[in-house]
């Protein structure tokens, strides 16, 4: 039976985001966040789920690691980034870590403590898989079970992958989805209108909850999930192409995603975290895209780029 190495952070609220990322490059495999301002937002919304629980600045940070990495290494590298985040000038308030070990069986119930309905755009809400929910009309609801990959959509990288593909999806695109995690970028496309999409991670563990959670949800049929080394050796062309994922790995597929995309066709770019926005901007720009839209939130970006000829509608290139 696999086990797995469950971390937490407890951070001040303006830290939670950055801390999210510096357990992501420390090599977690998924990240939670439990802020109490957000549950005390739910119960307004879907009724008293969370009577108990008061507000506080401090914000919980878990991260989920394979037991074949080294717990004491991992711990030192998350110290050492609450560390810069510290001499940043951010505050970043008591900053304890915590750890302990659980098998695979847990993950999913250590999950479900953190994650409630949670509307992501005008459009779409996000429910857990295990949760009863009443759609309003026109209301497009995506049922999620993460798993073990990282995703449950509510990190700001993703809410603004889900917005970029509102705005450029018009029904009958084909997409693909690079370092699909979760699959609900995919569901997204999918119940936004795309006619086919196509979905790839790296890691089988990503694939196996993916093709789950597309089976939770209608539209199923037009997603296409597989293993793959982000766009190496794929010959499909796309109107859009999403990649949630780290800086560092997306200026890696912008050559590819320029081949791939189709003329008038977008890219979409999260996961970039301030410091590395110039790196992921001076690739797209090189391998020929024009940036059509910026958006951020916290310290975090996502960027929306178009492959055309007529750039009197973007602001870079």
């Amino acid at each position: 039976m696999e086990t797995w190495q469950e971390v937490t952070v407890h951070v001040h609220r303006d830290a939670h985001e950055a801390t999210s990322n510096i357990l992501i490059e420390a090599g977690s495999q998924g990240v939670a966040i439990a802020d109490s301002a957000d549950y005390i937002s739910q119960e307004d919304r879907f009724g008293e789920l969370y009577p108990d629980i008061e507000q506080s600045e401090v914000v919980t940070v878990t991260g989920y690691f394979p037991d074949t990495m080294n717990l004491t290494e991992v711990q030192a590298s998350i110290q050492a980034g609450l560390q810069r985040l510290m001499h940043s000038g951010l505050e970043v308030g008591p900053a304890t870590i915590e750890s302990h070990q659980l098998v695979e069986e847990d993950w999913a119930e250590n999950w479900k403590k953190y994650y409630a309905p949670a509307r992501i755009t005008h459009d779409v809400t996000i429910v857990p898989s295990w949760t009863d929910y009443a759609a309003q009309p026109q209301e497009k609801v995506i049922k999620l079970d993460p798993g073990m990959a990282f995703g449950t959509g509510t990190h700001p990288t993703t809410k603004m992958s889900l917005f970029a593909l509102e705005q450029v999806l018009r029904g009958g695109e084909t997409v693909i989805d690079v370092g699909t995690g979760s699959g609900v970028l995919s569901i997204a496309s999918s119940l936004l209108g795309a006619k086919a999409i196509y979905a790839y991670d790296l890691d089988d563990v990503a694939v196996r909850v993916a093709q789950s959670n597309i089976d939770l949800n209608p539209g199923g049929e037009k997603i296409h999930v597989a293993t793959g080394d982000l766009l190496k050796g794929c010959d499909q062309k796309a109107d859009v192409i999403v990649a949630n994922i780290l800086a560092d790995i997306l200026v890696q597929l912008t050559d590819d995603a320029y081949r791939l995309v189709k003329d008038e066709g977008y890219l979409i770019l999260s996961g970039i975290i301030s410091e590395k926005l110039d790196l992921v901007l001076e690739a797209a720009f090189s391998a020929g895209f024009f940036l059509e839209t910026h958006m951020i939130q916290g310290e975090w970006n996502a960027l929306v780029f178009k492959k055309t000829d007529d750039i009197s509608g973007v602001i870079g290139g």
